[in-house]
């Protein structure tokens, strides 16, 4: 019988549990909103109860920076009291399986190098555009987490402004601050008084959208120069935007990169808001199958 990953995903705004093969499948998938910091495993176990027979291991991907032992060593305030939190242990301790924890960038960055957009990519820079921005330095199909677990945390890179606008970590003007779901919705409203959802201001057409991929198209300049990737991922509902979000996006990338990185592919993420589950129940399948 093929084994299984018990897969957990948990964002911002929702929570979603599934069982994945290891060739990326999605065989199963359940989820629900996010609730308070503190009913948030409550509610990750009780999704997860039903399908943990069938898994092997568990992988969990997760908002936060995550250290080595699964815990949650710091979070912006789009998960209140979620830093300090073993996940891990707690994990292992309900649901009776081996326990691999992971950023949730990072899973998803480990979906789209293994069997998404970026899997005929040595090294790729996969970057979600949500309602904030992360990403992951995946090579040859490994995420590298860095020491502390924030490598490829893009969304805190500084955006090429001096605006002074503050982002979720209470940074001021990080890229995430500038060009993450949120943040386009909010420049539409201070310009226009109206307050629209992203998908409305997309269809409508407007110059906030053209200024906030610019400044990520320069910033993602800057790391590719340093990264030297072969392919850039772009994920997340921001991303739906796109060519609205791609043409200016593209556009300075491509005039800030140096020669080699302004030649990496561009490419919009293949697995959508299945990506995190995937890439959690992948990574922990190759841990399972690695003895580690």
């Amino acid at each position: 019988m093929t084994p299984l990953a018990l897969a957990v995903d948990i964002g911002g705004t929702k929570i979603a549990v599934g069982l994945v093969a290891a060739d990326g499948t999605l065989k199963e998938r359940t989820r629900a909103a996010t609730p308070a910091g503190s009913s948030i495993l409550q509610t990750v176990f009780e999704l997860a109860r039903p399908l943990a027979k069938q898994a092997v291991i568990c992988g969990i991907g997760t908002a936060g920076t995550v250290d080595p032992r699964g815990r949650i060593t710091s979070a912006t305030d789009l998960l209140t009291d979620w830093a300090g939190t073993d996940v891990k242990g707690a994990a292992q301790r309900a649901l009776t399986l081996p326990t691999v924890v992971l950023n949730d960038c990072h899973a998803a960055g480990v979906a789209e190098a293994r069997v998404g957009s970026a899997r005929d990519a040595r090294t790729a820079l996969v970057v979600a555009v949500g309602t904030g921005i992360g990403g992951a330095v995946c090579v040859a199909g490994r995420v590298r987490t860095g020491l502390s677990g924030t490598a490829g945390s893009i969304g805190h890179l500084p955006a090429p402004t001096s605006a002074g606008v503050p982002c979720s970590c209470g940074a001021l003007d990080h890229i995430e601050a500038h060009a993450s779901g949120p943040a386009i919705e909010r420049a539409y409203r201070e310009e226009t008084g109206q307050a629209l959802p992203l998908a409305e201001i997309g269809r409508l057409g407007s110059h906030v959208i053209t200024d906030a991929a610019t400044l990520l198209g320069r910033v993602l300049a800057g790391a590719a120069n340093l990264v030297d990737p072969d392919a850039i991922v772009i994920a997340g509902g921001v991303s739906m935007l796109g060519q609205a979000l791609f043409g200016p996006l593209e556009a300075a990338y491509r005039a800030d990169a140096l020669p080699g990185p302004s030649a990496a592919q561009l490419l919009p993420a293949r697995l959508g808001d299945d990506a995190g589950l995937v890439g959690a129940g992948l990574e922990a399948l190759s841990r399972f199958e690695n003895g580690s």
